[in-house]
C-alpha cells in the first residue's frame, strides 16, 4: 500500500469514527428532547385534566346551588298559594254564614267601630236591603246594652263591595269589609296559620 492510499484510507475509518460518534450523539439527543416533549405533554395534559375536573366541580356545583334556588322558591309558591286558599276559604265561609249569624257579626263590627254611637252605618248594595235594618237595631241593642249611645243609622248610600259594611261619621269612616279584615287578619296570622297548615310538611 502506497502512502496515497494509507492516507485515504486513515481519513475514510477516522470519517467512519466521526460519523458514528455523530449519530450516537444524535440518537441521545433525540432520546433527550423525546423525553422532554413527552414529559410535558404529560403534564399539559395531566394539568387540563385537573383543570376539566374543576371547573366540572364548578359547573356541578353552581347547577346544585341554581336547583337549590328553584326547589325553594317553587316550595315558597306552593306554601303562599295553599294560604291563599285558606284566606279564601274563610272569606267564603263568613259570606256563607246563616243570617241569625251574619246580622251577629256585622252588628257586632259596627259595634266595636262605633265611637259616638252616632254613627251612619254603608252596607253592600246587596246586603242592604236585606240585612241593613237588622243590624242597625241589633247595634243599637247592643251599645245600649254596654250603657252606650244606641243611634246609629242605616245610610242612604251603599257601594260594590263584598260582605262586611262601613262606619261613617261624617267624612271619617272605618272599614269594616270582609276583604279589609280578612286581609289584616291575613296580616296578623300568616305565620301562626302557615304553622298550622306546613306543621307536618316541613
Amino acid at each position: 500500500m502506497n502512502g496515497i492510499d494509507k492516507i485515504t484510507d486513515r481519513i475514510a475509518r477516522d470519517a467512519e469514527q466521526e460519523c458514528a460518534a455523530i449519530d450516537s450523539r444524535s440518537s441521545t439527543q433525540a432520546a433527550e428532547i423525546r423525553a422532554g416533549y413527552t414529559a410535558l405533554a404529560e403534564s399539559d395534559y395531566a394539568e387540563a385534566v385537573e383543570n376539566g375536573k374543576k371547573a366540572a366541580a364548578e359547573r356541578i356545583g353552581r347547577m346544585n346551588g341554581v336547583a337549590e334556588l328553584e326547589a325553594r322558591q317553587r316550595k315558597l309558591a306552593a306554601k303562599q298559594a295553599m294560604l291563599d286558599k285558606a284566606f279564601d276559604l274563610a272569606m267564603e265561609k263568613l259570606l256563607a254564614l246563616p243570617e241569625p249569624q251574619y246580622v251577629e257579626l256585622l252588628s257586632s263590627l259596627a259595634v266595636r267601630a262605633s265611637t259616638t254611637g252616632r254613627e251612619a252605618l254603608v252596607f253592600s248594595r246587596q246586603d242592604r236591603p236585606r240585612y241593613g235594618k237588622k243590624v242597625v237595631l241589633a247595634a243599637n241593642a247592643r251599645l245600649e246594652a254596654q250603657g252606650r249611645t244606641g243611634g246609629l243609622t242605616l245610610s242612604e248610600e251603599s257601594r260594590e263591595f263584598t260582605g262586611g259594611l262601613y262606619v261613617q261619621d261624617g267624612k271619617v269612616e272605618t272599614n269594616c269589609t270582609f276583604r279589609t279584615l280578612v286581609r289584616m287578619l291575613r296580616e296578623q296570622m300568616a305565620a301562626e296559620v302557615a304553622d298550622i297548615l306546613f306543621e307536618n310538611k316541613k
